[in-house]
């Protein structure tokens, strides 16, 4: 059931890793099947590793309908996540360092390089410390995601949503990018070239036509 949609879940993964986005089996992948039922990666795997039966269909409510696995100690976060934001169709969670690293001493990621507008849909706020595997991170997402697609938890990772798995898979790996860009810019100590609302919000338009029409 559902082996195509657990295939891309796991392959994402891996995608997470191959971009430096977690370490061996960190992290986690969710998908909204219909508005009762989620997928999502089991606790404690690395993505190589898993099938498409390790993955967890579980209700709104996170009981397991389907699969063997324990499911991410996150999903009691991650249920509260989708059932406030019923726009988003997938959400992930890294622990990706260097947006991590800047959001230990920042409460905002300002929106400085155009791929961070197209793909966050502007500057990515830093919610307060929560801990893994409670309900206080989905409250520090929801509460401080806004309307941009990434949000960075302090002292912990990063969680980025979409209407669906491509959108949050790029939102996570360009934030890292624009971290790492943000980090060698403050290297050299000089001022930082800054993108004003208009060119962040063109760059957001922009990208709504980027890739290959379906025909």
């Amino acid at each position: 059931m559902l082996e195509k949609e657990k295939a891309e879940m796991i392959a994402a993964g891996i995608k997470l890793d191959r971009y430096g986005l977690i370490s061996l089996s960190g992290g986690n992948v969710s998908v909204r099947v219909n508005p009762e039922t989620l997928l999502v990666t089991p606790s404690g795997m690395m993505y190589e590793e898993m099938v498409p039966e390790d993955v967890l269909v579980v209700t709104m409510e996170g009981k397991v309908i389907e699969g063997e696995r324990r499911p991410s100690v996150d999903t009691v976060a991650i249920r509260y996540i989708f059932q406030q934001m019923p726009a988003v169709n997938a959400v992930i969670h890294t622990h990706q360092p260097y947006a991590t690293g800047i959001g230990l001493v920042v409460d905002q990621i300002d929106c400085d390089v155009t791929t961070l507008a197209n793909t966050a849909k502007g500057p990515v706020n830093v919610a307060p410390y929560s801990s893994a595997a409670s309900i206080d991170m989905g409250y520090a997402v929801v509460d401080h995601i806004g309307d941009q697609l990434a949000v960075v938890l302090k002292n912990h990772g990063v969680v980025t949503v979409g209407k669906n798995l491509k959108e949050a898979l790029y939102a996570a790996v360009y934030l890292e990018e624009a971290a790492k860009t943000l980090y060698v810019a403050h290297s050299y100590g000089g001022d930082i070239a800054k993108l004003n609302e208009e060119q962040i919000q063109t760059a957001v338009e922009v990208f709504k036509e980027y890739g290959q029409v379906k025909q």
